[in-house]
């Protein structure tokens, strides 16, 4: 073999008959050679996987392509992250809830409705089909369990029910719904249901739905409902029904604890989502992704970049004093205004230094009666001289009318005042 290797290979024969001087030189050769080989197969291999890895980097730079609409925003102050025809009218489907459950939560703060109020399943709201938990005309269910069932199985039945529950029939409690809409200034949603079943002119939008998830939010007891992965209801009879919740990002996205999926042919699959962390919670809103799990994909990512890009910043806590208002007649004279909600903004994580500027409106003509957390003005905070977030200013606590006696008593004060 060595005879034959050194006839075909001058090389190998030079390197065999050489000196040592020689085969030094030779292996020295061969080691460099190899080295060269090394490099261009290495370069060879970096051009093959470039092509791919820019295609990824360009996904992950535009998340939003194979959706019709989508919104990223920041709970606390309403800044917008990213978004994408946010003000399309498209149909929210079961993201409807968002609503229903939203007016449910404000009964119950205001004592409308206790969580263990006992709830009668009617014909119509067990015949509702779709996303159920299949209850039966006569059925009772606390107001507890029928929150769980639509906040975790999107549950049809329990919607109407827990509607015709708080007005008396789902007609009624869609007019409260489109009142609501109203007052929190959203001009692309009409509600005809409270649902999100298919209907005619049943519409909204991606920034709408993330504003009143915002507003759904500040019932933070909501997230105990909408941040279960599974669950059962009627535990304690002989058809117990078992809950899988239709948004899998509270299972598998980290901080992620709610809030509301939806799909029907004509919506395909929508999203509301939330999620906290470093003190920061994001609503990613999804309308039109062609399948659930490119939903999820879009979501997740948009919730990615706004945790990795964005820090939170607080000028003023919830609860901080920011007016001592006289109110004219009013016992006490002077009223505590107070925020309602912290205000914050975010900047990008980056950013070091920004012009921050909050301007006070104190609402004219205040009259008595005023209830502990009645609205008398607005904090309104700019950023870089651009409106970031504006905060209700409410009451600390409740003004009457003056008796005659207070209101003899501050003559007197002012004209002995007035003799100094």
């Amino acid at each position: 073999m060595k005879s034959i290797l050194i006839y075909r290979y001058p090389c190998i024969k030079a390197f065999f008959q050489g000196k040592n001087e020689q085969k030094k030189s030779f292996v020295k050769g061969a080691i460099k050679m190899t080295k060269w080989i090394q490099l261009f197969a290495c370069t060879l291999l970096l051009f093959t996987v470039m092509p791919k890895t820019m295609m990824a980097n360009e996904q992950k730079a535009s998340p939003l392509e194979e959706v019709k609409s989508a919104i990223l925003m920041d709970q606390s102050s309403g800044m917008i992250v990213m978004e994408k025809n946010s003000n399309d009218q498209l149909s929210p489907a079961s993201m409807t809830k968002i609503a229903t459950l939203l007016l449910v939560m404000e009964a119950i703060k205001k004592k409308e409705i206790t969580w263990e109020d006992i709830v009668t399943t009617s014909e119509k709201a067990s015949s509702m089909g779709g996303s159920q938990i299949y209850l039966k005309a006569g059925e009772e269910m606390t107001v507890r369990d029928m929150v769980k069932a639509i906040s975790v199985a999107s549950a049809n039945d329990a919607s109407v029910a827990m509607a015709e529950h708080l007005a008396g029939s789902e007609a009624d409690f869609v007019k409260r719904m489109n009142e609501k809409v109203k007052s929190l200034g959203l001009k692309n949603t009409v509600f005809q249901n409270a649902t999100g079943l298919p209907a005619d002119n049943h519409v909204s939008s991606a920034y709408d739905m993330a504003q009143l998830a915002r507003e759904l939010l500040t019932h933070e007891e909501i997230l105990t409902f909408t941040g279960i992965y599974e669950d059962y209801l009627r535990k304690d009879t002989e058809d117990p029904f078992w809950l899988v919740n239709t948004n899998k990002l509270v299972r598998f996205y980290k901080g992620a604890d709610g809030l509301k999926t939806g799909f029907t042919k004509e919506a395909m699959y929508c999203l509301t989502a939330t999620a906290k962390k470093n003190n920061m919670r994001f609503v990613a809103v999804v309308f039109g992704a062609p399948t659930a799990k490119e939903r999820n994909e879009t979501v997740g990512s948009m919730l990615d970049y706004g945790f990795t890009h964005y820090k939170s910043n607080t000028l003023l806590k919830e609860g901080a004093q920011v007016a001592e208002v006289p109110i004219d007649k009013g016992s006490p004279f002077y009223l505590i205004g107070v925020l309602d909600k912290p205000l914050t903004w975010l900047s990008p994580v980056k950013e070091s230094k920004q012009n921050v500027k909050k301007v006070r409106t104190i609402s004219s003509g205040l009259q008595v009666p005023l209830k502990e957390g009645d609205q008398i003005g607005t904090m309104t905070l700019y950023v870089g001289g651009k409106e970031m977030s504006s905060v209700k200013i409410v009451a600390k606590e409740k003004v009457t009318k003056a008796s005659f006696t207070e209101l003899w008593m501050r003559s007197m004060n002012v004209m002995l005042k007035g003799q100094k």
